[in-house]
């Protein structure tokens, strides 16, 4: 089953040889929605590869507000991880299931043993950490440059594209929480948004509209 699962995606990415690899050291697992995929102190003794789903990954910090810094889909895997797990330090970011997923677990200590076996691999990893550098740069410019307002929509739309689904399942309270505001401001800007014809509100239930 792994194989077949691999080979949806992961057949145009890696060499049948590495992919024979992943079949006899990685570990299978469907995640539920809004399960716990790893938390902030979890020590990494695996990495992910995206199968299907979304995975959300959020910072803490010491007074317990979070912030989003990005989503994991199909195809993709959490670089921190990378890193983290050869020098055996503890995670600093939490990874939830935002709906249901699959994801194959492979060994912390075939990183490096893959990088200098398989090109694929190696290239895989390159493109991971620039694709996620660029998304934590877009997320430090979306806090530093954007109004509120403007977070909140691109918030909207981007999770939009990772769900697939222009009708979003989620509260305003945990929209609040995912952009550490309060959810005061979040529904008063819903209804802005909802006012300019970008969404339209339902109970639990965004639709976006303009996206």
């Amino acid at each position: 089953m792994i194989r077949e699962k691999l080979n949806e995606f992961y057949k145009v990415v890696f060499e049948k040889e590495l992919i024979d690899e992943i079949v006899k050291v990685g570990t299978y697992k469907k995640i539920k929605e809004n399960e716990l995929l790893l938390d902030i102190g979890d020590n990494f003794k695996h990495i992910p590869l995206m199968l299907t789903g979304a995975i959300k990954i959020s910072r803490e910090n010491k007074n317990g507000d979070e912030i989003v810094l990005y989503f994991l889909e199909r195809g993709d895997t959490c670089t921190i991880s990378f890193g983290s797990g050869l020098i055996s330090s503890k995670s600093k970011v939490r990874g939830v299931a935002e709906k249901e997923s699959e994801v194959i677990f492979i060994p912390v200590s075939k990183i490096e043993e893959w990088m200098v076996k398989y090109k694929s691999w190696r290239s895989f990893v390159i493109e991971s950490y620039n694709i996620r550098l660029n998304e934590m740069l877009e997320a430090i410019d979306t806090l530093a440059f954007m109004k509120m307002d403007q977070r909140l929509f691109k918030y909207l739309t981007d999770k939009v594209k990772i769900m697939r689904d222009t009708i979003l399942k989620t509260t305003h309270q945990e929209i609040a929480i995912d952009l550490n505001t309060s959810r005061v401001v979040v529904s008063r800007l819903l209804k802005q948004l909802e006012n300019e014809g970008k969404i339209k509100l339902y109970r639990n239930k965004i639709e976006v509209i303009d996206f």
